[in-house]
């Protein structure tokens, strides 16, 4: 059975602060969920950072279809973004952004030392998160009448299932979230209760 969990942030990192001969880079975590979030989030930190040099980033988004981005920003190829991705795969979340953001000191740190920098600042930064473990939910909508009502309270209280948004008014509608691995159970059981309709939401 595959796990239905995966790892994540709500809110931003505090900034943190790797120096290397000089250079000092900034780390920097978001929670995304699009790719307009990271052009946001990017460019809320070039207006705060109107100085620095580079702004490297990897991000990751999505939970069970992944899709992601790593981004030199102007360093040798593969020497920021893909170091910095790798912190992402290492600390295994998803639908984050870190970035690192580069004051150049003076001296070059060649092709090894920008791999490494970029690496612990993103490291840093990912210690410096909260990062939530969040399950995979799948929504269903109910629909029924109100002689049902008793009926389906007992399954959403035996199986400690979540109302999202309910409606009541000619009949009664509930928007329900339940754990991907106990979807299955959960859909067959208001399937085979007479009368109340369920589907399953996209």
């Amino acid at each position: 059975m595959k796990e239905d969990v995966y790892k994540t942030i709500e809110k931003p990192s505090v900034e943190t602060l790797f120096k290397e001969k000089g250079s000092k880079f900034f780390g920097y975590t978001f929670p995304v969920t699009s790719e307009d979030d990271v052009k946001e989030r990017l460019e809320e930190l070039r207006k705060k950072h109107h100085t620095a040099r580079h702004f490297c980033y990897a991000y990751q988004l999505g939970i069970e279809k992944i899709k992601f981005r790593a981004n030199d920003d102007g360093e040798p190829n593969n020497s920021a973004g893909m170091p910095i991705y790798g912190q992402i795969q290492s600390f295994e979340v998803t639908n984050i952004l870190v970035v690192s953001v580069r004051y150049f000191g003076g001296t070059k740190l060649g092709v090894g030392g920008l791999i490494s920098a970029y690496k612990t600042s993103a490291q840093m930064a990912l210690e410096a998160s909260d990062i939530l473990e969040k399950t995979i939910n799948i929504f269903y909508k109910l629909t029924f009448n109100y002689d049902l009502m008793n009926a389906v309270q007992r399954v959403v209280k035996e199986k400690n299932i979540e109302i999202v948004h309910q409606k009541l008014e000619m009949n009664c509608e509930y928007t329900i979230s339940v754990r991907k691995n106990d979807s299955e159970m959960i859909f067959t059981i208001f399937d085979n209760l007479y009368k109340v309709k369920i589907k399953e939401l996209e």
